[in-house]
């Protein structure tokens, strides 16, 4: 570990010197990668400085204790040597998990999919209450929000709505929220009091920038026509929909919301460039079918990732198996316990695989 640890101290001093260089500095997306790649490991230098200084020091306090001191002398060389063992240790947990290899998606931008899947109407209700809770986490993060295109439902509900969520470590936050979402509870439109269960499914998909995945226009099909539904007076007016479809993976991507032919054309290119980013990326994996089966299911009752129970106001994340008695608060975009708690559980699998590897 301490090898490694090592080499990146000794690559963060060399990017320091690379940043200051002028044929670097002259070109605009090399200096930008480099500065990403320190912002990367600045942290993981600072704390392994902080560690090296620590073993000094309790090198220099054992050295301190086997000379004659006075009483007091020795006390306070003993306190301090307790003090810095116990950093020490604290030090080297939180450098095991900063060596952790990195989701190279983990500070992107994303685009979120949510969707009304079993359950009719009240399916399409419960998307749009996912659908505020994100907002409103987006919202407490310090995040933009962008709707790019809805399919609202005449009882206020979404069929369907696509975001983009832009901000700091979007992804390395929200990625957990890929799955089936279950809810249970009273529909508005149940006269017996029964509780219903329905399910949304969430798709989170890293933004892919132009530089990682440059699809050719020849590959896209491109179909120009009239938008339909509820948008104000241009609708129908103009053939301002639009809908790409990429040839070789057959992904399309349909946009009529923006005010414009080039605006839904653009967003439609941004959705379009990260399903086709997301399914390179599964399939670079060699497991695209079923990592996206569990991932996003079918949108069915019993492939879920999370319960939403009204009646008992609960919270429950099945693949951790954390429950949280706060469902207002969690609806209402304060999701840091779960999250966190996702971010942890997935930081001790890799800790524990990286363990095994050794």
């Amino acid at each position: 570990m301490f090898d490694q640890l090592q080499a990146v101290e000794d690559r963060y001093e060399e990017l320091g010197e690379l940043l200051s260089d002028p044929t670097v500095i002259s070109d605009n997306k090399r200096f930008m990668e480099l500065s990403k790649e320190e912002a990367n490991t600045r942290e993981t230098v600072d704390v392994y400085r902080r560690y090296k200084e620590v073993i000094q020091g309790i090198k220099d306090a054992e050295e301190l204790l086997s000379e004659n001191l006075d009483a007091e002398m020795a006390e306070m060389a003993k306190e301090e040597l307790y003090e810095l063992k116990d950093e020490k240790i604290a030090l080297e947990e939180n450098l095991k998990i900063l060596l952790l290899p990195k989701d190279p998606n983990d500070d992107k931008n994303i685009i979120m999919e949510i969707r009304g899947a079993a359950g009719g109407d009240e399916a399409q209700l419960f998307a749009g209450d996912l659908f505020e809770m994100y907002q409103s986490f987006a919202q407490k993060q310090g995040w933009r929000f962008e709707v790019m295109e809805a399919n609202i439902t005449g009882i206020g509900g979404y069929k369907e709505v696509i975001a983009m969520i832009s901000g700091n470590n979007v992804y390395s936050k929200l990625k957990y929220e890929n799955g089936a979402h279950r809810v249970q509870r009273i529909p508005a439109t149940e006269s017996q009091g029964r509780v219903h269960t329905s399910t949304a499914t969430v798709v989170v998909l890293p933004e892919a920038e132009e530089v990682e995945l440059d699809l050719d226009e020849k590959d896209i099909r491109v179909d120009i026509y009239h938008a339909s539904g509820a948008g104000g007076q241009h609708v129908n007016k103009t053939a301002s929909a639009v809908r790409l479809t990429h040839l070789p993976t057959g992904i399309a991507v349909a946009m009529q919301d923006q005010r414009s032919q080039l605006q839904n054309r653009e967003k439609a290119m941004q959705v379009l460039r990260a399903r086709v980013y997301d399914k390179m990326q599964q399939e670079a994996q060699s497991e695209y079918d079923a990592t996206r089966k569990s991932a996003i299911g079918t949108g069915d009752r019993s492939e879920r990732i999370r319960t939403y129970n009204f009646p008992q106001n609960r919270v429950t994340d099945h693949r951790i198996g954390l429950t949280i008695q706060q469902l207002d608060r969690i609806l209402s975009g304060d999701m840091d316990d779960i999250i966190d708690a996702l971010m942890i559980y997935d930081q001790t699998q890799k800790l524990e695989q990286m363990q095994n590897d050794h």
